[in-house]
């Protein structure tokens, strides 16, 4: 099973004292913030502003980072006494004891204030989008004692800055910004449930829920659909905005990749888990692709 922490990367470089902090944000796994970034970029890339709000996009990634690592502390302040018990996560640092409760809530209020410093570079409508999305960021690490799909949870979570980016070009919230937002929650449940596929026999043990406990036998089938529900609901989106069989085309290129995850997964082995749900980073780069060619060439 791979280790929920590494010291790879740029976190070796890192002082001993601050390798800690730099876990605890999960900056040794960028996939998270790869994965929290994208659909803001679609939502800027489709509603047609990707060369001139260039800046915005970056502007999206910064902020992706920093909240991405600011979820996973709140995560693990919440979660440090179930992650003890899973082998997956009982290194990281709260639940060894590497970083202190105290010092974990600090570090959440940095990263919340660098998330700020992206939210005032916003205009005043999808700024007031951004805020809304802080109540389910704040339920999301309660989900998996009450649901099985703690994914869909995610999906409203992971998927929002499609909102965010969306509303920020468009200036409100419309059809097709609301479609791909939709799309998005179903890719996050499809490829979040590939992820937790590496954790069914421990959250078995412990009483944690999960979609891919929920799915049994059937997790290629039930990710298949969420991620063919996905694919419907952006071509709805690109339908709205450029009504031609050709934007739908645009999709071909990630529907190919998606059906590769499905097909190549193998559900006993965790190395294939964790490389299908890694690739969805080119996923979102092939959706960004799509939504770019549509959004400019009106």
């Amino acid at each position: 099973m791979t280790p929920d922490t590494e010291y790879r990367g740029l976190v070796r470089l890192l002082p001993n004292a601050a390798r800690p902090f730099a876990l605890l944000a999960r900056f040794d796994r960028p996939i998270g913030w790869w994965l929290l970034f994208w659909p803001g970029a679609w939502g800027v890339a489709l509603a047609g502003g990707a060369i001139d709000r260039w800046d915005l996009i970056l502007w999206l990634l910064a902020g992706a980072i920093a909240m991405r690592g600011a979820g996973c502390v709140y995560n693990d302040i919440v979660d440090r006494d179930l992650d003890a018990q899973v082998a997956r996560t009982r290194n990281r640092p709260l639940a060894s004891g590497a970083v202190s409760l105290k010092a974990a809530w600090v570090w959440l209020v940095i990263l919340c204030l660098i998330g700020l410093a992206v939210l005032l570079q916003l205009h005043l409508y999808s700024g007031i989008v951004a805020i809304f999305s802080l109540a389910p960021v704040a339920a999301y690490p309660f989900m998996k004692r009450i649901t099985w799909w703690p994914q869909a949870w995610l999906g409203l979570v992971f998927s929002w800055a499609a909102l965010v980016g969306w509303s920020d070009i468009a200036g409100t919230l419309t059809i097709p910004g609301l479609l791909l937002y939709a799309g998005s929650i179903a890719w996050v449940i499809g490829y979040d449930t590939i992820y937790a596929l590496q954790d069914r026999e421990d959250d078995a043990l412990i009483g944690v829920r999960s979609s891919a406990l929920r799915m049994g036998n059937h997790v290629k089938g039930g990710v298949a659909i969420f991620y063919g529900v996905a694919l419907v609901l952006w071509a709805a989106a690109f339908w709205q905005v450029r009504p031609d069989p050709l934007a739908i085309v645009a999709l071909a290129p990630l529907a190919v990749h998606l059906m590769w995850q499905v097909l190549s997964l193998d559900l006993a082995d965790g190395a294939s888990a964790l490389d299908r749900f890694r690739s969805n980073r080119f996923a979102g780069f092939l959706m960004f692709c799509a939504c770019f060619v549509v959004g400019t060439t009106l």
